[in-house]
């Protein structure tokens, strides 16, 4: 693995998992596997979704709404989720099995009520940072590895903007999960590869 390379795991969270209240199906599955590549990477950081009870991006705050249905806000259109990952709750917490411990930096997003937030680089609004850039660039990070929950949306915008803001970006695809809301797997993979995302499997940051 080299030196420079970061591993950035997105929101394995009970709530993303199977039981959960916005499970992504076989969400758990990416635990083994991000569990032994971890330890592959200098660098290790976990991404939290981490929003308040009435978040705007959960359906439950826009009366007569229906979870999934999509919405104009002041940044743009908005999919309304049933509500999850609210903070301090039982389901905005790592999967039990997730080996946390081995976390440089653990960034919660999604904690403004106004905006969601997908990317581990910045609010939906696109314009709010999280602080995580900055982070790897002090730490030297010119290279980061992704893997977590869910494929199409938190970890495809993550993995966008990694590319944009002048990292190289690998996808693990197997230790990854998709939501596939109305063709949004396809739609999203198809932007990562025409944006210069390498696409990667658990065995290949594993040594021979």
């Amino acid at each position: 693995m080299a030196p420079d390379a970061a591993l950035i795991v997105i929101d394995v969270q009970n709530d993303f998992c199977t039981g959960g209240a916005l499970a992504v199906a076989g969400g758990e599955e990416v635990v083994p596997l991000v569990n032994r590549v971890a330890r592959r990477f200098p660098i290790r950081v976990l991404t939290q979704d981490w929003h308040s009870p009435d978040h705007k991006s959960f359906a439950a705050s826009h009366p007569g709404a229906e979870a999934f249905s999509v919405t104009e806000m002041p940044y743009g259109s908005q999919v309304l989720w049933p509500v999850h990952c609210v903070q301090g709750t039982p389901g905005a917490e790592f999967h039990p099995e997730l080996e946390t411990d081995m976390a440089d930096l653990v960034l919660r997003k999604g904690f403004r009520p106004q905006v969601d937030s997908y990317s581990a680089f910045f609010e939906n609004d696109r314009s709010t940072p999280t602080g995580l850039a900055g982070y790897l660039r002090e730490r030297g990070v010119g290279e980061v590895w992704l893997a977590g929950l869910a494929t199409d949306f938190c970890v495809a915008y993550s993995a966008l903007d990694a590319i944009a803001l002048g990292f190289r970006a690998t996808l693990l695809e197997d230790a990854c999960r998709a939501i596939d809301l109305d063709g949004s797997l396809a739609r999203m993979t198809g932007t990562m590869r025409d944006q210069g995302v390498r696409f990667a499997v658990a065995e290949e940051c594993e040594p021979a």
